[in-house]
This record gives structure tokens, C-alpha cells and sequence, in this order.
């Protein structure tokens, strides 16, 4: 799964020979990747979700605290903003495909700074929705471009990398997390402003180092290929209406399960934070290991079937949990949360593996966009369905929502082995085309 044009062992791979002998510690044993290209596209992951994460974990707080809106304006606002930022991403990840997707996303880096930067600057909601609406348009175009530069320098074991790069964003998000607890804390104009600009500058920060990496050339279309390739492809579309439905139980742990906590169970109160602590430390140690073997779209359907299962039965303990005293609600939530955690690590891996194998090399950035388009709709009515679910209708609903994610896995592989074989039957079936034009 390598772009032409890219060698199959990607630059930063030295020769086995003496390789060993020159490696740090820490590059032997995996914690860090050699220099190159991916170390250089690992780096610059880390720094985004570094100053994503400090702002996403205390956005709220600083719009109600230090802006002057309510909780009802901020909601709303940040929901319309979602909703827009979908557009931007299959025309972006187009315009990536045809010109480039390294300066396409410095670029869109580039917005994204100059827009959270104006962030201070918002006194009013209008002008709160429309900086909103212009960051989150920047970030969907930006994680457009960036899908095929992560192809590109996935190397000869993509499936590897790209649990990599997970692991090293979710540890990022740890940290900030620390850090929005600290400007929480202070509760503070200043410490509120310091929190935005910082986000600005990691944005700014990320796009020099994305310039570090060579540039990747534009795979070349095939003839009549069509200008909207991805939203014309029905079986990508499936896949990513799969994805976005299983996508949803991400908002369980950071939505879902702290009210469940809290206005449910016996837990104590401070354990709706700490709970999601595991989930966070399993995905920095364990995404890597848990990615081996799933390099194929078989492979990738079969991870997808064992996380439906996997949700199933972790949403089926934290639901038990209700009714419980303290001394078993903690255990069952914490058995759940490690069961749930695990369906998220096979799901992560099972979609990296169908987004970038089913998308043909020269639509990347086009068929990221719709790829991420299908999660980002899903995330905006996934707090919705999980309170009427999951809070409204008790130990049933995490039940039935479990039910959803099992539904869900057990259809993937028909549906991947379908969307194979009918790729398969066009690529056969252009060969004569291509031959006779030859010829002529």
C-alpha cells in the first residue's frame, strides 16, 4: 500500500545492515520511529493533538467563563460549526489529490491558526458561531489532506505506522488534558487567552514541521476516472456508513459513561475522569500490538466484527453498574471500560486498514474526506442518541446500543468482501479498455 512514485521501503529505513548497531534505545524498542519522513509525520501529529487536545478539554469552559455565553449558545454554536466543517473536506481532499497534499495541508494548517487565533478576539455568539464554523471547516480540510500523506509514508508496513501515530496522538491528548486541568484551574482571562493562543501556535508549529517532509508528487487519474470519484463510489459510501455507526462509541467513554457515573451508579463522583484514564493508557501501550496481522480489508472486516462484540459486552457491564454499591460499581465500570476499550482498539485499526485499501491511490485526499465525513456526522447526533439510550432508558439501552455495535461488526465482512469483489471486477474489466486505446 504504497503511492507510486514512493519507494517501498520508506527513506527513513537505513539498510538492515549496521542498522542495529546505530540505533538509540528508544528507536530499538519502538518508542521512536528512525529519522525520517514518518518520525518527521509522527512529530508533527504529536504536536497538533498536543494543542487540539488542551483546547477540546477546556473549549467550553472558556466560552462560559471567560467569553460570557451560556451553555446553550455554546452547544448550539459548536453543533453548527460541526455540521459545516463536513463540507470542506471531499473538495479539499480533491484539490490535495490534484496539487499535492503536503502544501494543501500546510495550508489548511495555516488557516486553522490564523482562525483559532480570532478566537480571543469573539464577544458576541454570531461572532462565536462564525469563528467556529470557519475553524471547523479548517480542520476537516485538513484532515482531508492529510490522509494521503499518511499513505504516502506509511512505508512497508502501513498497518504498523499507522497504530503508531494513534498511540503517539492519544498520548499528546494525555498530556493536554493535564494542561487544561492546570488552566482550568486557574480559571483565569489570562490563563484562558494563553490556552487559545497556544492552540494557534501548535497549529502553526505543525505546519513548519509537515515542511520538513518531501513532497509527495499527484498520482495520476486514470482516464474517466470522473471529478467526484468517492461520493459516485456506493460501496466506499457503505463502508463509511459502517464506519461512522461504529465511530459512535467514541462518545460513549468521554459523553455517556461520566453522566452514567455521576447520576446512575454508587461510584463516587471523581471516578467519571479517572475511568477514562484506562481507556487512554491502553491505546498509547496496546494499539501498535493489537494492529499486527490487520493488513488487509479481510482482516480489517473480521477486527470490525470481534470490536462489535467486544462494545457489546463492555456497555453490558457499565450498564450493570447501576443499582450497584460503590465496592462492585467500581470493578464493573472499570471491566467495562477495559472490554470497551478493547473493541476500540480493533475497530481503530480494522478502519485505518479499509479508509486507505479501498480508496484507490490517486483519490486519497477525495476519499478522506468521505471517509471522515461519515464519523463526523455520526459525532454530532451521538450525544443525542446515547442520552436517549444510554441515560433515558437505563441498563436496556446500553443494551441495545451494545446490540448496535454487534449488528454492525457482523455485517462488515459481506459488505468488504462485496465492495472487493466488485473492484475487482472493474479492474479487470478496464483492462481491455486501457489496451484497446493503446493501440489505437
Amino acid at each position: 500500500m504504497v503511492l507510486p512514485g514512493v519507494p517501498n521501503r520508506a527513506p527513513e529505513e537505513p539498510s538492515a545492515e549496521g542498522a542495529k548497531g546505530s540505533e538509540s534505545w528508544l528507536v530499538a524498542r519502538g518508542i521512536l520511529l528512525r529519522p525520517g519522513p514518518r518520525r518527521t509525520l509522527a512529530t508533527a501529529s504529536f504536536v497538533n493533538m498536543l494543542g487540539s487536545g488542551v483546547f477540546m478539554l477546556s473549549a467550553a469552559v472558556f466560552f462560559t467563563r471567560s467569553v460570557g455565553l451560556s451553555v446553550a449558545q455554546v452547544g448550539l454554536g459548536l453543533g453548527v460549526g460541526a455540521v459545516v466543517g463536513l463540507l470542506s473536506g471531499v473538495p479539499v481532499g480533491r484539490i490535495a489529490d490534484r496539487r499535492g497534499p503536503r502544501e494543501v495541508y500546510m495550508l489548511t494548517l495555516a488557516v486553522q491558526a490564523v482562525a483559532m487565533a480570532g478566537m480571543v478576539l469573539v464577544h458576541s455568539f454570531w461572532l462565536f458561531t462564525l469563528v467556529v464554523c470557519l475553524t471547523e471547516l479548517a480542520s476537516s480540510a485538513s484532515q482531508a489532506a492529510r490522509g494521503p500523506i499518511v499513505r504516502g509514508f506509511s512505508g512497508p508496513r502501513p498497518a504498523r505506522f499507522r497504530a503508531y501515530l494513534r498511540a503517539a496522538v492519544n498520548l499528546a491528548s494525555s498530556i493536554g488534558a493535564l494542561l487544561a486541568a492546570l488552566v482550568v484551574q486557574l480559571d483565569t482571562r489570562a490563563a484562558y487567552v494563553c490556552l487559545v493562543l497556544g492552540n494557534a501556535l501548535s497549529f502553526a508549529a505543525t505546519a513548519y514541521v509537515v515542511s520538513r517532509l518531501p513532497s509527495l508528487p499527484p498520482v495520476p487519474a486514470p482516464r474517466g476516472g470522473g471529478r467526484w470519484s468517492a461520493l459516485k463510489d456506493h460501496r466506499y459510501m457503505v463502508i463509511t456508513a459502517l464506519d461512522g455507526l461504529m465511530s459512535i462509541h467514541g462518545s460513549v467513554l468521554v459523553f455517556a459513561l461520566p453522566l452514567w457515573i455521576v447520576g446512575h451508579t454508587h461510584a463516587p463522583r471523581w471516578f467519571a475522569g479517572s475511568s477514562v484514564l484506562l481507556n487512554t493508557v491502553m491505546v498509547i501501550f496496546l494499539q501498535v500490538r493489537t494492529s499486527r496481522g490487520i493488513d488487509t480489508n479481510v482482516a480489517a472486516a473480521h477486527a470490525w466484527r470481534r470490536a462489535g462484540g467486544a462494545f457489546l459486552i463492555g456497555m453490558t457491564l457499565i450498564g450493570l453498574a447501576s443499582g450497584a454499591p460503590a465496592w462492585g460499581a467500581v470493578p464493573l465500570i472499570l471491566l467495562g471500560v477495559g472490554v470497551h476499550t478493547l473493541g476500540e482498539l480493533l475497530y481503530a485499526a480494522g478502519s485505518f486498514e479499509l479508509r486507505y485499501s479501498l480508496a484507490p491511490a490517486h483519490a486519497q485526499g477525495q476519499y478522506s474526506g468521505v471517509f471522515r465525513f461519515g464519523g463526523g456526522l455520526a459525532s454530532v447526533g451521538a450525544p443525542s442518541l446515547l442520552a436517549w439510550l444510554c441515560l433515558d432508558s437505563g441498563k436496556l439501552g446500553w443494551l441495545l446500543m451494545g446490540g448496535v455495535f454487534l449488528s454492525v461488526g457482523f455485517v462488515a465482512p459481506p459488505v468488504v468482501r462485496w465492495a472487493e469483489r466488485s473492484r475487482e471486477k472493474e479492474a479487470v474489466n478496464a483492462v481491455p479498455s486501457e489496451t484497446a486505446s493503446r493501440s489505437t
